[in-house]
């Protein structure tokens, strides 16, 4: 599936899954939908296709359904999301932007695609619902996607805190490398605080690598103070 967030990764998930699947097979079929050049694209079901290759079989059972690329995401991302056990902050963030986008694409055509029920509401209220989420819990998330791929890692890796990395995402992207570039060298997340200030900083243009060592390794500074 193009641009598909989510990652089949081989871990200790996939390994049950793997076992289970030797076991009883796939009892919950892939959902396909036909390709214009001949045979099926995966909607959502990739780990499922991996786990039946990994226990040596050649097919698997499957649904197909005509959907268009905007009912695809939708889809893929609601059944991920809700199947899934474990989730990468930059996985739900990718696809969550990827759903609401679809979802104003939808609702920007006359041709009835919104459910009824979602009429009158605003995009991201439909995304927050149908993932059981507050819509500030979404919007948060999208934020994600703004971050440079070494802060997304970051975050995925636990080394930067997610409302840190919120405020981070609104710095320019320049600053952003800088910061990933700091973090790695000394070793030291930023606070909430520190991001708000960096934030502030870049802002209004006086932010820069200097700038950044500066406000974490002070940051460090003054709690090692506080364990002596």
């Amino acid at each position: 599936f193009k641009n598909h967030p989510f990652g089949v990764r081989d871990d200790a998930e996939m390994q049950g899954l793997v076992e289970s699947v030797k076991a009883a097979g796939v009892n919950q079929p892939a959902l396909v939908r036909p390709r214009e050049d001949g045979g099926y694209e995966i909607v959502s079901g990739h780990r499922r296709q991996k786990a039946s290759e990994l226990a040596g079989y050649a097919d698997m059972p499957c649904i197909v359904r005509n959907l268009t690329d905007d009912e695809a995401i939708t889809q893929m991302v609601e059944d991920n999301l809700n199947q899934r056990e474990e989730i990468l902050p930059s996985e739900r963030a990718k696809a969550l932007k990827m759903q609401l986008e679809a979802i104003k694409h939808q609702g920007s055509r006359t041709s009835g695609q919104i459910d009824p029920k979602d009429a009158g509401k605003r995009s991201n209220e439909i995304v927050a619902e149908r993932n059981k989420m507050a819509v500030k819990q979404v919007q948060r998330y999208i934020r994600l996607t703004e971050l440079v791929p070494d802060l997304q890692k970051m975050v995925d890796e636990k080394k930067l805190a997610f409302t840190p990395a919120v405020e981070i995402s609104f710095i320019r992207p320049k600053n952003q490398r800088y910061i990933a570039v700091s973090i790695e060298g000394q070793q030291s997340s930023p606070s909430l605080s520190q991001a708000q200030k960096m934030r502030e900083l870049d802002k209004g243009g006086k932010l820069n690598g200097d700038v950044i060592d500066g406000i974490l390794s002070q940051e460090k500074k003054e709690v090692d103070k506080v364990i002596i």
